[in-house]
Formats: C-alpha cells, sequence, structure tokens
C-alpha cells in the first residue's frame, strides 16, 4: 500500500488531486511560497494524473478480462436462472407463456434476419463489417439465445441435455462418410 506524502505538514495522499495542497492558496504559507515548492506540486499533479490515468486503465483491463471470462464460463443453467430472476424482479412471468416467448423469439430471428436481409453471402469471419455491425448481430444472437433458453424453461425442457441428444440422434442419422 502506498503511504501519505508529507509536504511542509500536509499528509497527501500519493493519487490525491494536489491543488488543494498548493501552498499558494494555504493560509500559512500565503503569497510567499517559493516557485521551488510550486514546480515540487505541479510535478506531483502530473504524476498524480499519470497514476490515475494507469490505475483507470488497469481497472478496465481487469473488468474486461472478468467479463471475458464470465462469458466463457457461463452455462445454459446459470444464463436459465438470470432469466428466471430478471423475470420475477421486474413482474413479467405472468407474460412467459410457451406462446409468448415463441413469438418473440420469432421477432427476434426477424430482427435478426434483417441484418443479413442485403448484404448477399457473408464470408465467414464478417471480415469487411464494421465494429458496430458485428455488436448489432451479436446482441440479435444473444436475444434469439436467451427467449430460446427461457422458452425451454417454461416448457420444462432442460436444453443442454436435449441439444446433447439431438447430436447423438444426428451422428446415427448422418455417419461419417466411410473414406476408402
Amino acid at each position: 500500500m502506498l503511504s501519505l506524502i508529507n509536504f511542509y505538514g500536509y499528509n497527501i495522499p500519493p493519487f490525491a488531486n494536489v491543488k488543494k495542497f498548493s501552498p499558494l492558496k494555504s493560509k500559512t504559507f500565503g503569497l510567499f511560497a517559493s516557485n521551488k515548492s510550486h514546480t515540487y506540486l505541479a510535478n506531483m499533479e502530473e504524476e498524480s494524473n499519470k497514476s490515475h490515468i494507469y490505475l483507470a486503465n488497469m481497472e478496465q483491463e481487469r473488468k474486461d478480462e472478468v467479463l471475458q471470462e464470465r462469458s466463457m464460463d457461463i452455462s445454459l443453467k446459470d444464463l436459465s436462472k438470470q432469466l428466471e430472476d430478471f423475470a420475477k424482479v421486474r413482474n413479467w412471468e405472468k407474460y412467459h407463456s410457451p406462446r409468448n416467448l415463441l413469438l418473440a423469439m420469432v421477432g427476434e430471428v426477424g430482427e435478426l434476419s434483417e441484418i443479413f436481409q442485403w448484404r448477399g453471402e457473408v464470408d465467414k469471419g464478417l471480415p469487411n463489417w464494421e465494429e458496430s455491425d458485428k455488436e448489432h448481430l451479436g446482441e440479435e444472437l444473444s436475444d434469439v439465445l436467451l427467449y430460446l433458453i427461457r422458452l425451454a424453461d417454461i416448457c420444462g425442457i432442460d436444453l443442454g441435455d436435449a441439444a446433447a441428444k439431438k447430436m447423438i440422434k444426428n451422428s446415427i442419422k448422418y455417419p461419417e462418410p466411410k473414406v476408402f
């Protein structure tokens, strides 16, 4: 932990806004502060600003890492619980019938379709897309996924289990081609 800096009897936190500690504004020192102390304070303020920027950048990087880890580790069950809690808090459960959720999901699929509607064929990875377009696509894909998870939950279907079983059925129905 960083300790306080003692300057002319003031205990100054290392990341404090040093202007408020300036001897030029102090009743004790009046207007007789030396240029040396004023320069020292200006340098401290500059270092303080650099420290604030550095800490803010580190904090943002950590938040990004946590968000990325969280998004990679989240399960369908976690999302289902979050969606259930979200609906409960807003008293929306009465509207979350299978029919209503399906229609809402179809509406979101329509919004997702609009993104691709006039683009023609699109290359894998969307190399020619703007970041804002990719972000919008992610939002619409998420809307479809969230409605699908909520619909499965309301219908009493374990979506992860159902998907795993479907993959097994698909592998039987469409076996690997035999290579000679």
